[in-house]
């Protein structure tokens, strides 16, 4: 994953509230879908992403009353930085086991200006 999809994983709405709903105690989707009104379909959209990026895991598996298996998910980020300085986007995480992984993205900024000169010039009426 690089600092691009990183940062739109933490930033997009459904994604950052399931990651900080699930940084306390693990939740369902159930629960995750009911109290942060996410539509069910959708929150398990975002935790199968969140999931596969490692942002979140199955930390373990109930029964319910109805005999039902349900998964209880679990934010592996403890904290999570975005950057955007002159030319890049970082993004950094440390994660609850103690590890912290770090996303850099380098804009290579001689095309954008080749571009801008490319330009036509505006020019006043």
């Amino acid at each position: 994953m690089h600092a691009l999809e990183t940062s739109r994983l933490l930033t997009e709405e459904y994604s950052a509230k399931i990651l900080l709903a699930t940084m306390g105690k693990p939740k369902s989707a159930f629960e995750l879908s009911d109290g942060l009104g996410i539509p069910i379909a959708a929150c398990y959209r975002k935790i199968n992403l969140l999931e596969d990026a490692g942002l979140i895991f199955c930390s373990e598996r109930k029964l319910t009353q109805a005999g039902k298996r349900i998964s209880l998910y679990k934010s592996r980020v403890r904290n999570a930085q975005i950057v955007f300085e002159r030319n890049k986007i970082r993004a950094k995480l440390e994660m609850i086991d103690g590890t912290t992984e770090d996303y850099n993205y380098d804009i290579d900024t001689s095309i954008i200006m080749t571009d801008m000169k490319e330009m036509p010039q505006m020019v006043k009426a």
